[in-house]
């Protein structure tokens, strides 16, 4: 079972998994672009937070058949 602190991920671990530079996602913080959490001076990103950015831009595939719609 795992305990809240340990699904906080710091900016390096959520960029990593997210896949962009550590810069980008202090940018997008800054904009409330993503939630995150404030622990003293320490900015941390919920690991469900992350998993739900990538679901909200999960663009789904068509159906097609040689480049064409069906």
């Amino acid at each position: 079972m795992s305990t809240p602190a340990s699904e906080l991920l710091t900016l390096p671990e959520a960029s990593a998994l997210l896949c962009l530079k550590v810069s980008t996602l202090r940018s997008w913080t800054g904009r409330r672009r993503i939630p995150f959490v404030k622990v003293g001076r320490l900015v941390r990103i919920r690991r469900s937070d992350v998993e739900a950015l990538i679901a909200s831009s999960t663009v789904p595939a068509q159906n097609s058949v040689l480049g064409q719609t069906l």
